[in-house]
C-alpha cells in the first residue's frame, strides 16, 4: 500500500500566507495549479519567441509538485524561512528530508519517474528556474487581487515581489508581466468587455 498520494490530496488543507489577513484564502493545491498554468504558458513564450527547446508540458507537471513537501512541512512564511541564512540552511535540510520520505512512500518502480518532480537535486536546472519564476509571478498575482480587493496587507509583499521580479525578469517573464500581469487589477466586467460571448 502507498500513502503517497493521500498525501498529495492534502494540499488543499495546507494554507498559504498564514501570518497576513486574506481576503481570500489560497492552499498549496490552488497555487500548485495557478504556476503550472503559468509556468506552461512561459515556457511556449520562450520556445514561441525567444529560440526555447523548452517541454511546456514537463514544466507544467513539475510545477504540480513544487510544493509537495509542505504536505510534511506546512508552508513556512518567507520572512520566517529566510529570517537569517542559518535558519534558511536548516529549513533547506527539512526540505529534503521530506522529499526522501514522499518518494519512500512510492512503489520501488514508480521512484524513477517521480525523483525528477520530487528531488531538488534532480530536478533539471532550467526547468526549476523556470517553475520558481512561475512562482514568483504567481506570489506577484496574490498581492494584486488582495491589493484589487482593498487589502493593504499585501503593499509591502508586492514591492517586495516586484524587486525580485526585476531581478530575475528573462524576456517571457517580461512578456507575462506586459500582456497577462494588468489583467489582475480589473473587475469582472472590465476584463469581460472586449469579450464576444
Amino acid at each position: 500500500m502507498s500513502h503517497f498520494f493521500a498525501h498529495m490530496a492534502r494540499m488543499k488543507l495546507i494554507h498559504r500566507w498564514p501570518l497576513m489577513r486574506n481576503i481570500e484564502s489560497e492552499n498549496v493545491a490552488e497555487h500548485s495549479q495557478q504556476v503550472a498554468m503559468v509556468v506552461h504558458l512561459l515556457a511556449l513564450i520562450k520556445n514561441t519567441l525567444f529560440g526555447g527547446q523548452l517541454d511546456p508540458a514537463q514544466a507544467a507537471v513539475l510545477a504540480l509538485y513544487h510544493d509537495a513537501t509542505e504536505v510534511i512541512t506546512g508552508d513556512l512564511p518567507t520572512p520566517v524561512k529566510y529570517f537569517n541564512p542559518d535558519i534558511a540552511k536548516e529549513y533547506k535540510k527539512i526540505e529534503a528530508f521530506a522529499e526522501q520520505k514522499l518518494l519512500n512512500m512510492l512503489p520501488e518502480e514508480l521512484k524513477p519517474a517521480f525523483e525528477p518532480l520530487l528531488d531538488s537535486h534532480a530536478v533539471d536546472a532550467e526547468y526549476k528556474t523556470l517553475v520558481k519564476d512561475a512562482d514568483t509571478l504567481c506570489a506577484y498575482i496574490k498581492c494584486l487581487e488582495e491589493l484589487s480587493a482593498g487589502n493593504h496587507e499585501f503593499e509591502l509583499a508586492k514591492r517586495r515581489l516586484e524587486a525580485i521580479i526585476s531581478q530575475r525578469q528573462t524576456p517571457e517573464m517580461a512578456y507575462f508581466v506586459e500582456r497577462f500581469l494588468p489583467s489582475f487589477e480589473l473587475t469582472l466586467d472590465e476584463i469581460s468587455e472586449d469579450t464576444q460571448l
